[in-house]
């Protein structure tokens, strides 16, 4: 636990040394600015966005107005983790759900730095951890400890339960991390709704084990969720073949999903050094504050 810590305190620092000096001082915080609450309305201006109008005030046909608003000046953040058992593809220290772990925990530490309020949500096809978001250090403990003592009960995936959770229990817009492999069907539908009530950002994790297996002729493969084994001829190409086809779709598919919604996407390998994609997101997050 003390080994881990200090090891997302070093990201942590690496990061925000990283953010103040790229960004030339304009850069605020990793989280402020990209929660915004209503504040009043004006005139509506060439230029403005017409998703900003606000059509009740103008229906009264004194004009067309749109809806202004301000910078909260603090932020919940929920973190939601699929922790179901494909996230424990990789290898000792590197699986999936080591990064995600790793990934929540320096954001955690970073969020509570800027008096943000953060929460979790653990799920795989039912609820395995709940922490409802409150400030302090305390809490990035709580949710690091809580990270590194998780035994999931199920092995199964249920993305779609887990949206429809977050939607029912987080009222207040906030900002939502999620995390997961995705590998899952069925959960665009609430996916979007969350993506529009929501400051959404989605990180995708993945292994090489799920696209590169060796040659090897037929070999028996564990399915983690089902505990099922399958026989396949991991040597034919076809197969090989189809298995990087349907991560590559799967991929372009959320990416896709996360420009027409206005997403933040970021996509990792367990084999990367996952610091410098934050310090890409980050940068992206912050310019497109300052340009709205």
């Amino acid at each position: 636990m003390k080994a881990l810590l200090k090891k997302l305190r070093k990201y942590e620092i690496q990061i925000r040394k990283a953010i103040n000096s790229q960004m030339q001082g304009d850069f605020r915080s990793i989280f402020k600015g990209t929660g915004l609450e209503f504040d009043d309305v004006r005139p509506y201006q060439y230029g403005d966005d017409i998703r900003t109008i606000d059509w009740n005030v103008s229906a009264k046909g004194h004009g067309t107005f749109v809806k202004t608003f301000r910078e909260e000046k603090e932020q919940t953040i929920y973190f939601i983790l699929d922790v179901s058992a494909s996230q424990f593809i990789g290898t000792p220290g590197r699986t999936k759900f080591d990064i995600a772990r790793e990934i929540c925990g320096v954001l955690a530490l970073s969020g509570t730095k800027e008096s943000s309020q953060v929460g979790l949500i653990c799920y795989s096809d039912t609820r395995e951890k709940f922490l409802k978001p409150r400030k302090g250090m305390a809490q990035a403990y709580e949710i690091v400890s809580s990270l590194e003592k998780l035994t999931p009960v199920s092995p199964k995936t249920n993305l779609n339960r887990a949206i429809t959770f977050a939607l029912n229990s987080i009222k207040r817009r906030s900002v939502i991390i999620l995390i997961s492999d995705f590998i899952d069907e069925g959960y665009e539908h609430h996916l979007k709704s969350l993506a529009r009530r929501h400051d959404l950002v989605m990180i995708q994790i993945s292994d090489k084990r799920e696209t590169q297996l060796p040659r090897l002729g037929t070999i028996p493969v564990l399915d983690k969720e089902s505990q099922k084994t399958i026989w396949v001829n991991s040597s034919f190409g076809d197969f090989r073949a189809k298995m990087v086809d349907h991560h590559f779709e799967r991929q372009q598919a959320l990416i896709s999903f996360s420009k027409k919604h206005q997403v933040n996407f970021l996509s990792v390998s367990t084999e990367e050094d996952y610091v410098p994609k934050l310090l890409r997101l980050f940068k992206v997050r912050n310019k497109s504050v300052k340009s709205a």
